[in-house]
């Protein structure tokens, strides 16, 4: 790979935050409309901070997002992939060492300084593709999978981290996480949360893979951060397996628990921390959702599925470069496992849609119906590789999680109808859910109307939301998440490729 042209305002961040001494808090500046605006119906304004002030500009990824709008003839749509397809880019590269050996990213999530594993890896799938003809682009992904290599070796349990020293970036502190009992204990230094989230193994193996798929190189493999946190991670996996009881009916010392002091029921787990009690069923005990809420029932299904089918990536990976065989070999043997515990244990007969996939369950019989907008959720079976978009369960379960009669957390209104999630309360929808719904459909008067939600959903902001209500426009939920803003970029461009002209 050719040196960086971007290595110079790269490393702004390293001494004066996400942006330069000179530029606004991206907090401030995504919560004020700026002009122009769209000539449209919307009148969406132009979010992109000033070229000086962007964290990672690439002209790659520019003539990208000219080739894109120029197929797009709405000028509010037009406007607003304008304003989210960079977004990550523009304001979310904290910190990036573009060395040739060993590249470095840090991501922050947007509005909240620290990097999740999953929305991390989220916020990077829209230009993995262009990773196959851009050298900075390629650095900059292979600098997140050994950033995330690097922070799952030091704290594997963390779904959330702090800044790496050598960064100079300042620490932030998580004023949620106190009066905590966690197990195994936490450096706060390190890990920014530490709430076990089993999908932040799976987006760890799904960056690596589609990385090494976009380009060819692994040589982020012989980083031994790598090579070494996947083998605790298959390790973690199988103990994860084990029921809570063993054959003599005695309590298995957890592998990880999570407890707090706090009113908030979906802040702390049952069973002093350690989750209900489950049996063997091949899936994967995880503590936490992936909108960082406490599960119900360990097994969290749209968790568990997705983590099938990146394991069998990863070994189909390390087949077909003939590295760490071994891991290879317990890979498929884990995807196996877990894939037939998801269809022996993780469906129920529903009495309106007959076969289902469940959100939760237990081993014992019992099982929450419902889905909830983070991915992976239920939704999101079909987009993961888990299912055909045609299998029969999966149509009946699609049909079950749009349905406000059937999935408690589906809210429909005079503004917006969608999943939402326990995370934001009631009578909110997450536009993540919305371009989930469009991306799993192949109906296009679907399609089109996810669309048509999504640009009339911005509050007047021009981005995406975390979730907003469904009777009052303004009553939204983080006008800066970058995850969701990639998401969406990435169904914009999945509509307009197989519907064209549909904007």
């Amino acid at each position: 790979m050719k040196t960086s042209a971007s290595t110079a305002l790269l490393l702004i961040a390293a001494t004066a935050g996400v942006f330069g001494a000179e530029c606004p808090s991206y907090t401030d500046y995504s919560s004020t409309p700026h002009s122009p605006v769209s000539k449209g119906k919307y009148r969406i304004p132009s979010m992109r901070p000033p070229p000086d002030c962007r964290t990672f500009s690439n002209p790659t990824i520019e003539q990208a997002l000219r080739n894109i709008t120029s197929a797009i003839s709405d000028p509010d749509w037009r406007q607003l992939f304008t304003n989210i397809f960079p977004n990550t880019l523009d304001t979310t590269v904290a910190w990036h060492d573009s060395n040739e050996t060993s590249p470095y990213t840090f991501l922050v999530t947007g509005d909240i300084t620290a990097q999740w594993i999953r929305d991390s890896t989220n916020q990077l799938l829209p230009y993995v593709p262009y990773a196959a003809i851009d050298d900075d682009v390629a650095r900059l992904v292979a600098g997140l999978v050994n950033m995330q290599a690097e922070e799952l070796l030091g704290n594997p349990y963390g779904n959330a981290f702090q800044p790496p020293r050598r960064s100079g970036l300042e620490l932030t502190e998580n004023g949620i996480a106190v009066d905590l009992t966690v197990t195994p204990p936490f450096d706060n230094t390190t890990v920014f949360e530490a709430k076990f989230e089993l999908d932040s193994f799976a987006s760890f193996f799904q960056i690596s893979s589609m990385y090494w798929r976009a380009t060819g190189d692994y040589d982020f493999m012989y980083n031994r951060a790598w090579g070494q946190s996947v083998s605790n991670i298959l390790g973690i996996i199988e103990r994860l397996q084990e029921p809570t009881y063993n054959t003599k009916h005695l309590v298995n010392k957890p592998l990880v628990a999570y407890s707090r002091l706090t009113n908030t029921a979906t802040e702390t787990q049952f069973g002093g921390g350690m989750g209900n009690p489950v049996k063997y069923t091949g899936m994967a005990k995880t503590l936490f959702r992936p909108s960082d809420d406490a599960t119900i029932f360990p097994f969290l299904v749209p968790a568990n599925a997705f983590l099938s089918v990146e394991l069998q990536r990863l070994a189909s990976m390390l087949d077909q470069i003939g590295v760490y065989l071994e891991m290879s070999s317990v890979a498929k043997t884990l995807a196996e496992q877990i894939r037939r515990g998801v269809f022996e244990h993780g469906t129920v007969v529903h009495p309106k849609y007959g076969r289902v996939f469940a959100y939760e369950t237990d081993g014992y019989g019992s099982a929450v119906i419902m889905d909830d907008a983070n991915g992976p959720s239920l939704l999101g079976l079909a987009y993961q590789g888990f299912v055909d978009a045609n299998d029969p369960v999966y149509q009946n379960t699609r049909r079950m999680v749009l349905s406000a009669d059937d999935n408690p957390w589906y809210f429909t209104g005079a503004y917006i109808h969608g999943v939402g999630s326990p995370h934001t309360g009631f009578q909110k929808v997450w536009p993540m859910a919305v371009a989930m719904q469009g991306l799993t459909s192949s109906n296009r008067t679907e399609v089109k109307q996810c669309l048509d939600q999504l640009v009339a959903t911005t509050s007047g902001l021009g981005l995406m939301h975390e979730s907003v209500h469904v009777y009052r426009p303004n009553d939204y939920t983080r006008s800066w998440f970058a995850w969701c803003n990639s998401l969406v970029s990435q169904f914009v461009i999945d509509a307009i490729i197989r519907f064209p002209g549909i904007i």
